[in-house]
C-alpha cells in the first residue's frame, strides 16, 4: 500500500472517476470507535498495513489471513465493514462475499484487487459489493473510503437506533416512522407524546410539508382511541357544501342527490380521534356547527330537525396559516380556536433543523431504492458533497419537498452509485449552488443577425456549462438530460471549446 495523498483512479459501474477528496471528508474520529472493520488478505504486510491505518482512526479493526478462517468470521456477522481480497486462497474473494451478505445484508462490503478490470468491477458490485479498491492504493484513498463507509454506517445506526426507541418505549409506533433528532423537532415530539395519553384537544401549527399529519397520526398511535379510527379531513380540498355533508352526514332528500340517509365523519370516528386539515380553510357556518359538538357530542346531520348521534370524538387540529393572524382576518372563530388550542403544538420547518436531513434523505433514499427497484440491487449512497447540499437548501417545501427530491434522485440513479451534489435535482435550483449564467442582452450598434448569433453562442454556452456540471461529467447522462446524441453534445463542446471538466462557478 502505497502512502501518499495522490489522486486515485478507479472505476464504478463501469464509469472512469477521480477521486479528489482528501482523507479530512472522512466522518468524525470519534464515531470511529464504534465501527468494526475486519481486513481479509493473505499478504501479511497489506493487511497489517491497512489495520495500522485505521486503528489510528480510531476504529475496531480485525485481521485475517487464511481463507477458512475468514469465511468462519463473515458468517458470524460481525461486523460493519469487511475489506475482502478478491484473489484469496483457500477460499475466493467472491465466496466471502457472499457469504459476508448472506450472514448480515447491510455489511458494506470492499474488495481489493490487484488486477482490476471493468467486467471484474461489474461482477464485484453486482455481487453487493459496495465499492472497490484497486491495488496499490494509497492511504488516503483507504482512509476517504472508510470515512464513507463510517459515515453510512453511522446514518443507518441512527434511523434504526430510533425507530427501536420509539418502538419499545411508545406502542404501535411501528405503523409509523418519525425521524429526527433536532432540538425544535424532538420539542414538539415530546409533547405530542404527552399529550397523547389525554383526551385534550391539539392544534397543529407549521409550514406546509413540515408533517402535522404525522404528528396527528403518532398522537393518536400512542393514545389510549388508538384501537378505534383516526378520521382525517382536508378542509381545503372540499367545497362548503359537500364539507359539511361530509362531516355531519344528510338524511334522504336534504338536497339533490342525496337518496339515503348517510352518516358523516363525526360519527365513523365516534370513539377515535378526527383530525381537522386546513381548519381555517372551512367556512364560519361550518365552524359554528363542529363547535357545537365539540361543547355536547350531538350531531346533527343536513337537513335534519333533530339530533341524529352523540358521539365521543378527540378532535385533532392543524393550519398552515398563522392562527392569530387568522382570527384577526375573521376566517377563524376564536370559540372554536379556544376549544381546539387546549395544547398548541408547531411543527417546526425543515430549515431550522438542518442536522435532521441526512438522516431523512438516507432514510428516503433506502425507501424509494427498495419501492422502485429490483431487490438485490446494490443501493447508492450521499456523497460529503451531496450531503452538505441538501444541508444548504432552503426547502420551501419542507419534508414533503425532500421526500419528492430524493424519490426522483432514485428513479435516475444507478445502482451503487456515489450521490453527487449535481445528482439532486432541486425543483427550484439548488440554494447558494450551481445555476446557469444570466444570457447578456445588452445590444450595441451590429446587425440583427450578429446580434443573434452572439446570443445564441452566450446560450450555448451557459447550457453546455450548466449540463455537464448537472451530469457531473458524465456525458452519456448529460446527453439524456439534453434529448440528444452524443455526437451532437461533442460538437457543440467542440464548437465552444469547453471539455467534460468544465463547471459553471457562481461562488
Amino acid at each position: 500500500m502505497a502512502y501518499g495523498t495522490g489522486d486515485v483512479v478507479a472505476h464504478r459501474n463501469g464509469e472512469e472517476f477521480t477521486d479528489y477528496t482528501s482523507s479530512s471528508v472522512s466522518s468524525n474520529s470519534s464515531d470511529h470507535s464504534t465501527v468494526r472493520i475486519l481486513v481479509i488478505d493473505d499478504e501479511e504486510t497489506l493487511r497489517e498495513s491497512c489495520a495500522s491505518v485505521l486503528r489510528v482512526e480510531g476504529y475496531q479493526v480485525s485481521v485475517c489471513g487464511r481463507g477458512e478462517e475468514a469465511l468462519g468470521l463473515v458468517k458470524r456477522g460481525g461486523y460493519d465493514v469487511v475489506m475482502i481480497d478478491l484473489c484469496m486462497t483457500q477460499v475466493p474473494g467472491q465466496e466471502l462475499l457472499r457469504a459476508c451478505l448472506q450472514a448480515k445484508p447491510d455489511t458494506l462490503v470492499i474488495m481489493m484487487t490487484g488486477n482490476p478490470t471493468l467486467n471484474s468491477a461489474i461482477d464485484m458490485l453486482r455481487e453487493g459489493a459496495w465499492d472497490y479498491l484497486p491495488k496499490p492504493f494509497s492511504a488516503a484513498h483507504l482512509q476517504v473510503l472508510t470515512g464513507r463507509a463510517a459515515h453510512l454506517v453511522t446514518i443507518a445506526r441512527a434511523a434504526s437506533q430510533q425507530r427501536r426507541d420509539i418502538s419499545t418505549q411508545h406502542g404501535h409506533s411501528d405503523k409509523l416512522t418519525i425521524l429526527g433528532s433536532a432540538p425544535a423537532f424532538q420539542n414538539a415530539i415530546n409533547l405530542a407524546r404527552k399529550v397523547a395519553t389525554t383526551d385534550a384537544s391539539v392544534f397543529i401549527t407549521g409550514e406546509s410539508g413540515t408533517g402535522k399529519e404525522m404528528i396527528a397520526q403518532f398522537i393518536h398511535q400512542h393514545s389510549r382511541r388508538s384501537g378505534r379510527p383516526l378520521v382525517a379531513v382536508n378542509c381545503a380540498a372540499l367545497p362548503e357544501t359537500l364539507l359539511e355533508s361530509e362531516m355531519f352526514g344528510h338524511v334522504k332528500g336534504s338536497f339533490t342527490g342525496a337518496i339515503r340517509d348517510k352518516a358523516g365523519l363525526l360519527e365513523a370516528a365516534n370513539g377515535g380521534t378526527l383530525f381537522l386539515d386546513e381548519l381555517t380553510e372551512m367556512s364560519l357556518a361550518t365552524q359554528a356547527k363542529l363547535l357545537r359538538v365539540l361543547q355536547d357530542g350531538m350531531v346533527r346531520r343536513v337537513g335534519s330537525e333533530s339530533v341524529d348521534a352523540m358521539v365521543n370524538v378527540r378532535f385533532l387540529a392543524a393550519t398552515n396559516r398563522e392562527p392569530e393572524q387568522a382570527l384577526e382576518e375573521g376566517v377563524l372563530r376564536r370559540d372554536l380556536y379556544y376549544r381546539l388550542r387546549v395544547v398548541p403544538i408547531r411543527v417546526p420547518p425543515l430549515r431550522e433543523r438542518p442536522t435532521d436531513i441526512p438522516l431523512l434523505a438516507s432514510y428516503f433514499l433506502a425507501h424509494y431504492w427498495a419501492r422502485h427497484r429490483d431487490r438485490g440491487a446494490a443501493a447508492p449512497f450521499f456523497s460529503n458533497g451531496a450531503i452538505e447540499v441538501l444541508q444548504q437548501h432552503s426547502w420551501p417545501g419542507n419534508v414533503r419537498e425532500l421526500q419528492n427530491v430524493i424519490e426522483h434522485a432514485v428513479v435516475l440513479l444507478d445502482p451503487g452509485a456515489e450521490i453527487a451534489a449535481t445528482d439532486i435535482p432541486f425543483l427550484d435550483g439548488p440554494s447558494g449552488g450551481y445555476a446557469a449564467q444570466p444570457l447578456n442582452m445588452q445590444f450595441s450598434d451590429e446587425q440583427y443577425h450578429v446580434a443573434r448569433e452572439r446570443l445564441i453562442a452566450t446560450f450555448e454556452q451557459g447550457y453546455l456549462g450548466w449540463l455537464v456540471d448537472r451530469a457531473a461529467g458524465n456525458m452519456s447522462r448529460a446527453a439524456r438530460i439534453a434529448g440528444v446524441d452524443r455526437t451532437t453534445l461533442y460538437r457543440l463542446m467542440e464548437k465552444h471549446d469547453l471539455h467534460r471538466d468544465t463547471r459553471i462557478k457562481t461562488r
